[in-house]
This record gives structure tokens, sequence and C-alpha cells, in this order.
């Protein structure tokens, strides 16, 4: 599965859109479409979700966010997917709130998801984030486990997770998540690296995400040559998602900044031309 965000201009929405057809031949199960920060992009998520919807061959699942959100908020959100014909979210707290803003009525994804299954005339699927290197918010892992086990509880059908790229940590955590009852099927996040600049951020979105001291020097290695760089990270992606279809991960979602290019080399170097001949080939 892959995960796009709304572009803010004309110039990103019409790239987005020439990369669709890209996207379409990989076959993904899914592909998922971001909500910023407050409900930042709630039109832009709404009109990408009925795009793909209405015009391709994907099937979207808006992620939803519940902080700064009123009731009211929530339940006409989830009345226009349900006008549209969207059976899936995935639900998420957001950013905490700055201080002096509103929080909203809801302070947790649990209390999302609550309202999500109450909805009326509705019967929404509903993922949740994983985070297996530990949130910024909750540093001790037994404690954000904890509260994962609390969403599942609510009625969770699947969780993806926030990228990282050491393998170990997350099939670490995954045998946590099974040990503690966490039965949802587990989508491994991956966002493969094609520049210096784009891992710095990725560090600070993914808010704790480690870089395997190998991969770093790797990287470095080639600082000034941008192409290999671009390399050595789509590479290092694809090692990953190698690993992880041959432990058995029920499902890879591609981090995509809305560039189908890297995703195209991964699907390459694993020999698989769509989504469904990479599940069958593993």
């Amino acid at each position: 599965s892959f995960e796009f965000f709304p572009p803010n201009t004309d110039t990103g929405w019409n790239g987005l859109e020439g990369r669709l057809g890209d996207f379409e031949a990989l076959e993904p199960s899914f592909v998922s479409v971001t909500y910023g920060a407050g409900g930042s992009t709630r039109t832009k998520t709404h009109e990408l979700v009925c795009h793909l919807a209405q015009n391709t061959s994907l099937d979207p699942i808006p992620h939803l966010t519940c902080v700064g959100h009123t009731k009211e908020d929530i339940t006409s959100i989830l009345d226009a997917y349900v006008e549209a014909g969207i059976d899936n979210i995935l639900a998420l707290r957001g950013d905490a709130p700055k201080a002096g803003s509103a929080s909203g009525d809801y302070a947790y994804a649990a209390d999302l998801i609550e309202a999500i299954h109450s909805h009326k005339g509705a019967n929404f699927g509903v993922g949740v984030a994983g985070f297996p290197e530990g949130h910024p918010e909750t540093p001790n892992r037994l404690v954000q486990l904890d509260h994962l086990k609390q969403k599942v509880d609510k009625g969770v059908d699947w969780i993806c997770t926030q990228l990282f790229f050491d393998n170990n940590a997350f099939l670490d955590w995954s045998e946590q998540c099974e040990l503690i009852g966490i039965d949802s099927p587990i989508i491994a996040g991956i966002m493969p690296i094609t520049s210096i600049s784009g891992m710095q951020r990725m560090a600070e979105l993914a808010g704790g995400a480690n870089f395997p001291a190998t991969l770093q020097k790797r990287l470095y290695r080639f600082q000034d040559d941008p192409e290999s760089v671009q390399k050595v990270g789509i590479a290092w992606a694809a090692q990953q998602c190698a690993e992880l279809l041959d432990r058995g991960v029920r499902g890879i979602h591609f981090f995509t900044m809305n560039k189908s290019s890297a995703t195209e080399e991964i699907f390459q170097s694993l020999g698989a031309s769509s989504g469904s001949k990479l599940r069958g080939s593993h």
C-alpha cells in the first residue's frame, strides 16, 4: 500500500495526477491520504480521497485526526465519507494542541475510534498507527504499547507503523505486541531515503526513528553524489522489504511523498511488477 498527501499547489496536484497511472500499475491493496494537523488539509484531503475513489482503480483510505475537532466536526467528516462510499478510516490522535489553542472534544485516538464505530449509518473499517521505535511523547515503550492495546481493544482492523530503518526493531516490537494480545494485522511502514536532506527531515517527522550506523556510513560516503545517495537509500529499503516479506509481514506501506519512481525501483529490485506479484512471490 502507499501513502499520499494532498498537495498545496496546482503544480503539486498536477504532478501527483500525472503519476497516478504509475501507482495504479503497481496494484496496491489501498492508498492512504494524510490529514494535516488540526484539520488544516480537511477539504483537500476529502477532495483527493474522492478523486481517487471516483477516477482511479486505487482504494483510498483517509487519515483522520481528532485533536482540535468537536464531535460535530467528526460527525460531518464521517457523513461526507459515507456519502462518498469510503469504508475505511485511519484513526489518529494528531499533534498535541499548542498552548492557547482549542483541544476539541477528543483527547485520544481511542476516543475517535469509538466515535467512528458508533457513527450512524456507517460500518467503517478502522486502522491505527503503531510506533516500533516508540513515540516521541511516550518514550517508555511499555506505556506506548499499553496505549496501542487500548486502541486495539476499541476495535481495530489493522495497524500501520511509523517508518523505520531497522527491521530488528520492528520485529521485536511486533513480538511484544503479540505477547500482550495485540492480534490485529501489522503493516510495516517503509520510506526509501532519496537524499541526505530528506533523511534529516525524516528524523524530525518520525520522531525518533533510528538510522543504523551501517546505513549512515553508506549514505555519507556519497554525500556529494545525490544519485548514489538515492541508489543506497532505495537499495536499503528494498533489502528491508525482502527480509520483512520473508519473515511473513502482513503488508508493507510505502511513504511515497507523492513520487512513484523510488517505489517502482523497489518493486523491480524485488522482482515484482505489481503488488499482487509481490505478495505472491514471498
